[in-house]
């Protein structure tokens, strides 16, 4: 499958029309439900063959962010062969207490697996609670980067963003008969 290809389908599957109550309390007639992508098998295999590309040498542990980024972390794992992490949003507060369940991350260098980056909010976030708890954050890969202006400021905290596909790619993919 090409990325053109791929790139349409994602479109296809996850650009949804009706109405939408927004995180914002604003309503939308347009809403991009990623989870379709996400659990659709045919495009996250698709995915996963395409993100692997984007690995940078001598990652240890792709570190997925709960929760549209686990089940990429995952595929992309089961295709690299390099361990993945499931990070979560807050270290839970019993059993074992971790903040990264699976793969130990203390001392690794990890890359950072997102499905889509819109603002970077979260992302600095868990960067900030992984390097707390002693890994080596450098780099991140998301399916979709929203925005410049959260790249910029994945940038700023000392992350390389690596995305396959921008919103507006996306967009136009939607338009175009592959």
């Amino acid at each position: 499958m090409t990325t053109a290809t791929l790139a349409k389908q994602i479109y296809d599957i996850a650009h949804l029309t009706g109405t939408f109550l927004l995180r914002s309390g604003q309503t939308s007639n347009e809403y991009f439900d990623k989870y379709l992508f996400e659990s659709n098998p045919k495009v996250l295999l698709a995915l996963s063959k395409e993100l692997v590309k984007l690995i940078p040498p001598g990652v240890e542990v792709l570190a997925g962010l709960e929760m549209g980024g686990i089940p990429i972390a995952t595929a992309m794992s089961l295709k690299s062969g390099i361990p993945a992490a499931f990070v979560r949003k807050k270290a839970k507060d019993y059993g074992t207490c971790k903040l990264a369940e699976g793969t130990d991350i203390r001392g690794k260098r990890i890359c950072v697996i997102e499905d889509v980056v819109t603002t970077g909010g979260q992302v600095i976030l868990s960067t900030q609670d992984l390097r707390a708890a002693g890994a080596i954050v450098e780099d991140i890969i998301c399916v979709i980067e929203r925005s410049p202006e959260a790249k910029r400021k994945l940038e700023e905290i000392g992350l390389r963003v690596h995305s396959l596909f921008n919103m507006e790619e996306l967009v136009e993919a939607g338009k175009q008969d592959v």
